[in-house]
């Protein structure tokens, strides 16, 4: 992921994460977060600093989430501040496979992450990316 790809506002995060994740781009993931950034991943897996959390995208997008694609759902973002603020993202899950292979099914998740303004786009400092339902 260049530069170019990091978002120049809060509101288009989501639509960058989606796009990497559909590319399977561990690194262009990673490039949307801070260097000092901290992960929770949807496997339950906890990444520090953008060189770890690109080594646990990269698993997950090589493992159950090979196949999978996201569908954008309901946003929220929530200003803290100037440069600053809160995003809920939900969205839904298909094409995931468990350990044998088989299709696991839709699974509803929701990303939270806090983001802030930076010389080249919103990056995040934190993020969640958590199954939910509802």
């Amino acid at each position: 992921m260049t530069p170019a790809t990091v978002p120049a506002t809060a509101e288009e995060f989501p639509r960058a994460f989606a796009m990497a994740w559909g590319a399977r781009d561990a690194a262009g993931l990673a490039a949307l977060l801070a260097e000092d950034a901290d992960v929770l991943s949807l496997t339950g897996g906890v990444a520090e600093g953008r060189r770890a959390i690109e080594a646990l995208f990269a698993g997950e997008l090589a493992g159950a989430f090979a196949q999978a694609r996201l569908v954008t759902g309901k946003m929220r973002l929530r200003a803290l501040g100037p440069g600053a603020a809160v995003l809920h993202q939900r969205f839904v899950l298909s094409g995931i496979v468990d350990a044998q292979g088989r299709d696991a099914g839709r699974v509803g998740a929701l990303l939270v992450a806090v983001l802030v303004a930076r010389a080249g786009g919103w990056q995040a400092v934190s993020l969640q990316f958590c199954a939910a339902e509802g």
